[in-house]
């Protein structure tokens, strides 16, 4: 009987008496856990982070290719046929497409033209639109 009784006492103190130090196999693995909850939740984040950085770069490149499209058109030396028409518009590495859409406005002086940029292939939603007055008088 005097085995088991000091067995049970040297679970808890160390040689010297003292409290024994240290976690228990459940404490470390609740530890372990809430740190991978954590890791999960920060790593989800940062995925959402990059998804969205890659969004607003691809509508800064589409509004600089509208923007550069109408910039064409106001430098022509004569103003746009009526119409709807398609233009390639690559800006860095990606591929886009302009679609110009040129209305006619109650002054018959004046065409509004509509720019809509999309994605390559992908015409369901664009990236960027841009409207711009021109004048007939050139």
């Amino acid at each position: 009987m005097w085995f088991s009784e000091m067995d049970a006492a040297s679970k808890y103190f160390c040689r010297h008496g003292q409290p024994a130090g240290g976690f228990t196999l459940l404490e470390v693995l609740v530890a372990l856990v809430i740190v991978a909850t954590a890791l999960g939740a920060s790593l989800r984040a940062v995925g959402s982070l990059t998804q969205n950085s890659e969004t607003l770069r691809k509508a800064t490149l589409a509004s600089w290719a509208a923007e550069n499209h109408l910039i064409q058109i106001r430098l022509q030396s004569t103003s746009p046929a009526y119409g709807v028409r398609r233009v390639a518009c690559p800006q860095a590495n990606l591929q886009l497409v302009c679609r110009e859409e040129v209305l006619a406005t109650p002054n018959v002086h004046f065409r509004r033209v509509e720019v809509r940029v999309y994605e390559d292939g992908e015409s369901s939603r664009s990236l960027a639109d841009l409207a711009y007055m021109v004048s007939d008088a050139r």
